[in-house]
């Protein structure tokens, strides 16, 4: 599907940001979520392999509810390095008409500068703390982003986790959540527990081959 089928579905600001970015062409599974109601407000778990497009579903959903005045956006990501990268990266392609921040340190504190932003990337610990500081803008968000959601199998991360999408459910009844993972064992489970379309499909944009190397050969599976 061509970008410009869905020009009338996303802001204008939001269409020009992702054209200015070389995307010309819709990926497979972002064709799949839009059909699933991506831009309807409708929760989705997105399970599809690296590089195949999750995080443009996320961006289509959040910067759209931004900019249609709908409420803040949260993008939850398990590690620094990751939120730092995110944070760069949506600074650069919409920093010009949203004001997005990152929010990754003092667990102690409830952030209230925040509710100056409109996008916010942050750490599932920190969100978690920020909720349990109640922090008065957590009722502004409208999107709830989680990435790399396989995590809730994660015996250290796992917990908070857990226990941070379903605080988000309760205080949060009306926002969209959009999960994504490039691999999940369970993702009829999960989807059910999260109340979420399931979006599933293979492509990749690098074709892998499965093979086996002995005695400096390597021989593909046919």
């Amino acid at each position: 599907m061509l970008i410009d089928k869905i020009k009338d579905k996303i802001p204008q600001k939001l269409y020009e940001a992702v054209a200015a970015a070389g995307v010309t062409e819709l990926r497979p599974a972002q064709v799949k979520s839009i059909h699933a109601g991506l831009l309807e407000g409708k929760n989705l778990l997105v399970c599809t392999p690296t590089a195949s497009g999750k995080t443009l579903i996320a961006e289509l959903a959040s910067i759209s509810a931004i900019l249609n005045k709908k409420g803040k956006a949260v993008y939850v990501v398990p590690l620094k390095a990751l939120a730092t990268e995110k944070y760069n990266d949506f600074k650069k392609r919409y920093g010009s008409f949203i004001r997005v921040a990152i929010s990754i340190g003092d667990f102690d504190s409830s952030d209230a500068y925040l509710a100056e932003y409109d996008l916010l990337i942050v750490t599932s610990e920190k969100l978690d703390s920020l909720i349990r500081h109640h922090a008065p803008w957590v009722k502004m968000i409208s999107v709830v982003v989680i990435d790399e959601i396989h995590l809730l199998n994660d015996p250290g991360r796992g917990p908070t986790l857990e226990i941070l999408i379903t605080m988000l459910r309760q205080l949060l009844p009306k926002s969209q959540l959009i999960a994504l993972s490039a691999t999940i064992g369970n993702p009829e489970e999960l989807a059910r527990w999260l109340d979420a379309e399931l979006v599933t499909d293979n492509w990749r944009p690098v074709r892998l081959h499965q093979g086996v190397y002995r005695d400096g050969v390597i021989r593909f599976k046919k």
